[in-house]
């Protein structure tokens, strides 16, 4: 006789787990949105501008044992130099999502496309299951593949022909935007010539502390983030037995190396005006600040966590489109400066 599984825990729609350690990451939220996280497939056909393909990655002589997702622009006449390369890290709390799914292939071939850059985008072990720092080895290792690929070519031709390995940024969105901080901190004591991280993108980092901040408090909660989403993702992601002041979730807290320490390149921190952990990306800010570093803010106003990636949202409401192709932008701007 068959034992049944038993639900030990659930993130709303997101994430179920049972007691026999299997997770079940179907979507069982409202339907209207269950397009969001199918997969997108790839195609090595350009379609509407950017062509895309999965890849797996090697480096060090063998199987790193993951994919990565590579975006690449139409070329045009005018790009008489090569094009910047955009390490992605998708967001989900560190438990959900992947960078095939629909909501990150509608922002990131867009954006491709609008930055004219090269988007890599790693397919990033998941908790559970991979614990952190998992998903964080995963990004620096995807930088230590772009750097075998530079040193020896012919392994991924569309990065060798069209991409510069000299403006390589990172790019992450929610608990992306921790792995974002983390990899540039790693990539800042690390020889990865001839790759040079030029710059880096932490965008609606999920950066909290043990004790709630005002902005979890009083702001609206979203289908993107929910403290309940927040307090079980980073529960179910952490070291055993770490909170939430752990360097991985609280960069700028006093458990973490200081920052005055690292080795980072120029940031440009974005931040949604309504999110949840608005006030403490704030304090990353100023903390990033005190430490002399190289850190600009872009606030996106009135919008609430990761807004751009609800492509319903994008597509029904102006304003939500209009502040989508402004963050797009500003990120773009940043690139070119840098």
């Amino acid at each position: 006789m068959v034992q049944e599984k038993k639900l030990v825990d659930e993130v709303s729609g997101w994430l179920k787990i049972y007691d026999d350690g299997s997770v079940d990451r179907t979507w069982s939220g409202p339907d209207q949105f269950k397009f969001m996280a199918e997969p997108a497939p790839p195609h090595e056909q350009f379609i509407d501008g950017v062509a895309i393909r999965d890849v797996a990655v090697t480096h060090g002589g063998g199987q790193s044992g993951h994919h990565v997702r590579l975006y690449l622009p139409e070329i045009k006449p005018e790009d008489s130099q090569k094009l910047p390369i955009v390490l992605h890290f998708h967001g989900g709390g560190f438990c959900i999502s992947e960078p095939d799914w629909f909501m990150y292939y509608q922002v990131y071939t867009r954006f491709a496309r609008s930055t004219r850059s090269i988007v890599v985008s790693p397919f990033l072990r998941r908790a559970p299951e991979h614990r952190l720092p998992a998903a964080i080895d995963d990004g620096f290792d995807t930088l230590l593949w772009l750097q075998t690929v530079a040193r020896s070519g012919s392994l991924e031709p569309w990065l060798e022909q069209h991409g510069d390995f000299n403006r390589v940024f990172l790019i992450g969105d929610s608990s992306g935007g921790n792995s974002v901080h983390e990899v540039a901190a790693r990539a800042g004591s690390a020889d990865l010539s001839p790759v040079r991280v030029a710059g880096a993108i932490p965008v609606h980092p999920g950066f909290v502390r043990s004790n709630r901040s005002r902005s979890e408090m009083e702001m609206p909660q979203t289908p993107f983030l929910t403290l309940d989403m927040l307090d079980k993702f980073l529960a179910l992601a952490l070291p055993v037995g770490a909170t939430k002041d752990h360097p991985f979730t609280c960069p700028m807290g006093e458990a973490a190396p200081p920052l005055e320490g690292l080795k980072l390149p120029p940031v440009l921190l974005c931040v949604a005006e309504m999110d949840l952990v608005r006030d403490t990306e704030m304090e990353y800010y100023e903390a990033m600040k005190k430490a002399n570093k190289d850190v600009e803010l872009y606030v996106s106003k009135g919008m609430t966590h990761s807004f751009y990636l609800n492509k319903i949202a994008v597509d029904m409401d102006p304003n939500v489109s209009a502040q989508t192709d402004a963050l797009i932008s500003r990120i773009k701007e940043f690139i070119e400066k840098h």
